[in-house]
């Protein structure tokens, strides 16, 4: 009887628990449909408030599509600072966001390229004049600045954060291209807000590389040989700079090919001086990375080399000197003759600046290394050409340091300068006799057509009336 009375005990106690566990199977059901309902909820005011947040992003963008030339009297000033505040905005999301929805960047990339790809204004310089004043490079400040420093600023924040893969579809040929006619700004800023951006895509757009590259390459060969004028031309080399200290080594034939038909060119136009500082940076890049490439550039230099621009010439001439410490020490004996020739010619000059700085080459070390290797050949060239100065050179300043030259020639070899100074004497001395006999000809020719004309009877013309 207990064993059944234990039995019963435990059926009624399981019949008692089981709605217990129905009635808290229940309760989750219900907490799980209110959980959904909440989070359904959730969803939509996030949804609401992301399309809130677009619609305004929109809204914004639109408001920064209009351009103000900032020339028209009938512009609002008030209209032109909320532009700006706008575009302040703008960069300040952007700069916060790392993905932006197609909806809006489509939107977004066209208001940068309608903000930025206007027509330059005319130059300030006509293209005839600006030839004569070529010291420095031309600038003039674009009243439009305050609107674009903001859109380039954008540009840059995307091309840094967003992923190359998503924007190639905007940044593409085209835009490249019409970045790249931006160069011919004469405004500086918007050049160096260019530079920025077009070094940042080369960089991180690795996709691009070989066209941007020959988009260069083909401004750069338009500036030399259809029309020289182009105010982006250093600044475009100084991006050439970074791309050439990266190139790997032995290095490929397009990129001789860029050093020989493109930057050896450049030394030829008539404002070099505007960006010669980034020319000889590329060039000695090329001569570092491979030293053997040392004789063609200073070659094609003394081919370019300028006869009436004093200014290119010091250039040039330093340009020479950085050259010859980095060229392969195997090519002093072929570059030996024709540079010490040249560098002889400009310390001859009339011009103090260009003499004085042909002769301070001889203190350069590596100089005088490969000029002692031909010093046969070089040396009649050289004394000479210092004799020459001794005698004839105005400038006391050039005197003297023809004087110190002078000395140091002869510290190296003075047997041979003495043999130069003889030859030197001996061939002024036959010149003297050879115009001495040249001037007895010509007085032997004067008193015989003299005699000739006295003892020949004179002709008289009768006129009838």
């Amino acid at each position: 009887m207990d064993g059944v009375k234990e039995k019963m005990g435990a059926q009624r106690s399981t019949l008692t628990s089981s709605p217990k566990k129905k009635s808290t199977s229940l309760q989750s059901l219900f907490d799980q449909d209110s959980n959904r309902r909440k989070l359904a909820n959730s969803i939509t005011s996030k949804r609401s408030f992301s399309n809130s947040i677009s619609e305004d992003f929109l809204s914004i963008i639109s408001h920064c599509t209009f351009i103000f030339t900032f020339t028209d009297p009938l512009e609002s000033p008030t209209q032109q600072d909320l532009k700006r505040v706008y575009l302040t905005q703008l960069l300040s999301i952007i700069k916060s966001s790392k993905k932006l929805q197609d909806q809006i960047l489509a939107p977004l990339m066209s208001m940068l390229s309608t903000n930025l790809f206007q027509p330059l204004p005319p130059p300030s310089i006509p293209y005839i004049t600006s030839d004569l004043s070529d010291e420095d490079p031309i600038s003039s400040f674009s009243p439009k600045w305050s609107h674009l420093q903001i859109v380039y600023d954008i540009l840059i924040r995307l091309v840094i954060n967003m992923d190359p893969e998503t924007l190639k579809d905007y940044v593409d040929h085209p835009f490249l291209l019409n970045l790249l006619s931006l160069f011919r700004s004469e405004d500086p800023r918007e050049r160096e807000s260019l530079k920025n951006v077009y070094h940042r895509i080369y960089s991180r757009f690795t996709f691009y590389r070989s066209f941007m590259r020959k988009a260069m390459t083909d401004v750069f060969l338009h500036y030399i040989f259809e029309m020289e004028r182009h105010c982006g031309i250093g600044d475009l080399l100084e991006i050439w700079g970074s791309i050439i200290n990266g190139f790997a080594v032995p290095l490929k034939e397009e990129h001789k090919l860029f050093l020989m038909r493109v930057l050896i060119p450049l030394h030829k136009t008539k404002r070099m001086q505007c960006y010669h500082t980034q020319l000889a940076y590329c060039v000695s890049q090329f001569v570092q990375k491979e030293p053997v490439l040392g004789g063609v550039v200073v070659r094609g230099i003394l081919r370019y080399w300028p006869v009436t621009n004093c200014q290119k010439e010091v250039l040039l001439i330093g340009e020479l000197e950085e050259l010859v410490e980095n060229i392969d020490p195997d090519q002093y004996r072929k570059l030996a003759l024709p540079l010490c020739t040249q560098i002889t010619k400009c310390l001859n000059s009339w011009n103090t600046q260009v003499a004085e700085r042909a002769l301070y080459v001889w203190n350069n070390e590596h100089f005088v290394k490969m000029a002692s290797l031909e010093i046969e050949e070089v040396f009649p060239i050289v004394i000479e050409g210092v004799e020459k100065n001794l005698k004839w050179h105005w400038s006391k300043t050039v005197s003297q340091l023809t004087e110190s030259i002078k000395e140091m020639l002869e510290d190296l070899d003075p047997p041979l300068y003495s043999k130069c100074l003889q030859e030197i004497d001996l061939r002024e001395s036959k010149a003297r006799q050879e115009e001495i006999k040249r001037r007895e000809k010509w007085e032997k020719i004067e008193m015989a057509a003299a005699k000739n004309q006295f003892l020949q009877p004179s002709h008289c013309i009768c006129v009838s009336h």
